[in-house]
């Protein structure tokens, strides 16, 4: 059986050849319609794409894309605040707190004001509710908004984000560049129609790359895409995301380099003896996370309040804000921008214990301002310079009450970051990877890992599990406890109903009077509000569906049986627990 003729002879019987034609005519029209056939290959690749979704193959290649998106978009995301610092304060954060020592008042108040004004105008033009998006909305797109998130506000957040880390918020970049690659998955999701589970992989193959890339930390990258944002570690995920956060890591290595972000000095653990002094410091770092996270969600609340009794215009929040950073500068510059600077100050054990302590105090008030005035940015940066800080007070006093046992001053130091920042993510295996990836200390791990594990256990006692999910909760959107507690959510009334008039619904009289009692659930509610009514209502099999008009008038849709609902309540889970452990 003869072979069949290859794509190019196929191409080329298929150019005409007439009397007299040159052969640069022939190349010509064969090049045209090598071009074509490449085109309409494409074209029915992605309308199969968006019609049946991505094969394996082709979704790790797309996985990839993602990956080198949101690497590209870290690693711009920091050049842009290098860049703009530079250009503002004349230097960037690795120099920002040594500068602004020696810059005039004017400018040290000045810029966070005009920042913070921009911040505001921004916010209160393109966002809904005036706030920049966070961690927290991202991990609420992958539980209940089928993996993606609003792309304007997420723009804004971005661009809001980076004036505020760029002219003098005491924020982190993690948020907004994780907030910034969701952004891109969302977009792609959106381009090849992709499904839930699909869009969520997306989504964490894009956290995985920011993450990775803004840190140096592939492994890192990876854990917290499924740890913390699609909380769990389902093998169908694992590739692509790994994937990912690998082209995330080539992209800003190519800039950056492969060089740890903090060096640091030589030191030593006895092991036995030294252990339960990490243990230790694990749960004061637990503690002092609390007490920061209960701090900043204080701060809002105060902020909301002195905003409605002053009548302030939202857009105005985080220029006052930025007013109250610039004059806590002046005495205290560390608090401006990321803090790589004096991080690496008090990892190296050029910090007195007092000076630990204030500066900590004052850095944990400086990023309460900034997030309760809305100006936008992370925390995982602010934690890991105050765990920093705690872990550098708490080894003085170790070192100096058993000098003959306990190591360096900056071990504690490098363990107290870990735990904190694990205690406010709520996220001990990326966070303590972080860390080992920051630094390219792996010796101190066990160090790391005993105080990590004691501050995560201690803060889960007060939070829910992390700074993320209790900000959302105080939203009324409750995660921490597993699908069971958000996915009734997700599921719409209107899904479940039996309409009014069926053979199998009840009458409308029936449904009238459980509505004259109070029962009744409108058509836009979830089984979230409809399944602890029945709960509430012993013997009640069903619950009349309305919906009400601007002028209080209600016209019946239908009702809602208990068996319905326990039903799609049951196949949701299944189908979320599939997931989750295939």
């Amino acid at each position: 059986m003869a072979d069949r003729p290859s794509i190019f002879a196929r191409l080329r019987a298929s150019v005409p050849t007439r009397p007299g034609a040159s052969i640069l005519a022939r190349l010509g029209a064969l090049r045209t319609q090598t071009l074509s056939h490449v085109r309409d290959r494409f074209a029915r690749a992605r309308a199969a794409v968006r019609r049946d979704g991505p094969s394996q193959a082709q979704f790790w290649l797309i996985a990839l894309l993602v990956g080198i998106g949101g690497g590209a978009a870290a690693l711009g995301f920091r050049l842009a605040i290098s860049s703009i610092q530079t250009l503002i304060y004349g230097a960037d954060d690795h120099r920002l707190h040594t500068t602004l020592a020696g810059l005039d008042p004017v400018i040290v108040v000045g810029v966070p004001i005009l920042g913070g004004l921009a911040v505001g105008v921004i916010l209160h033009l393109f966002t809904p509710d005036g706030r920049a998006g966070s961690v927290a909305q991202v991990i609420e797109a992958a539980a209940l908004r089928n993996g993606r998130v609003p792309i304007r506000s997420g723009l804004a957040s971005a661009a809001a984000s980076l004036i505020t880390l760029s002219t003098g918020g005491s924020t982190g970049r993690e948020g907004p560049v994780v907030h910034l690659a969701s952004v891109i998955s969302t977009w792609v999701s959106d381009r090849i129609h992709a499904a839930p589970v699909t869009a969520r992989d997306l989504l964490g193959c894009a956290v995985a790359a920011a993450v990775a890339a803004s840190f140096n930390a592939p492994i890192a990258g990876a854990l917290f895409a499924l740890e913390v944002v699609l909380r769990h570690f389902a093998l169908h995920a694992f590739a692509p995301i790994v994937i990912a956060a690998i082209a995330g890591t080539v992209i800003s290595r190519l800039q950056m380099g492969n060089v740890a972000e903090f060096r640091l000095p030589e030191h030593s653990l006895a092991f036995y003896q030294e252990l339960p002094a990490f243990l230790i410091l694990g749960l004061v770092s637990g503690l002092a996370a609390v007490a920061v996270m209960k701090a900043v969600f204080r701060a809002e609340s105060f902020g909301d309040a002195v905003q409605s009794r002053l009548r302030m215009p939202g857009w105005l929040r985080p220029g006052v804000a930025g007013a109250i950073l610039g004059v806590i500068a002046l005495q205290f510059p560390h608090i401006i921008g990321v803090g790589y600077e004096t991080t690496t100050r008090v990892l190296k054990g050029d910090l007195g214990f007092q000076d630990a302590v204030v500066f900590a105090v004052i850095k944990a008030v400086a990023l309460a301002i900034t997030l309760a005035g809305r100006m936008g940015g992370g925390v995982f940066s602010p934690s890991l310079m105050l765990g920093a800080m705690t872990g550098l007070a708490f080894g003085h006093v170790a070192v100096n009450i058993f000098p003959s046992v306990s190591g360096s001053e900056s071990l504690y130091a490098l363990a107290g970051m870990g735990a904190f920042a694990a205690a406010v993510l709520g996220a001990p295996l990326s966070t303590a990877m972080i860390v080992f990836e920051l630094t390219g200390d792996w010796q101190a791990g066990i160090a790391i890992l005993a105080s990590v594990s004691m501050a995560t256990v201690v803060s889960a006692r007060f939070v829910e599990k992390s700074f993320f999910l209790t900000l959302l909760a105080k939203r009324n959107i409750r995660i921490a406890g597993g699908p069971e507690s958000w996915v009734p959510g997700t599921i719409p009334v209107r899904h479940v109903l039996r309409p009014r008039g069926a053979d199998d619904c009840a009458s409308d009289s029936a449904c009238w009077a459980l509505v004259e009692q109070g029962a009744r659930l409108e058509r836009t509610d979830t089984l979230e509000k409809a399944l602890p009514m029945f709960e509430s209502a012993k013997g009640m099999t069903m619950i009349p569906v309305v919906e009400t008009h601007a002028d209080g008038r209600m016209d019946l849709i239908g009702a809602v049986y208990h068996v319905d609902a326990l039903k799609a309540f049951n196949r949701a889970l299944i189908e979320t627990h599939r997931e989750e452990h295939s």
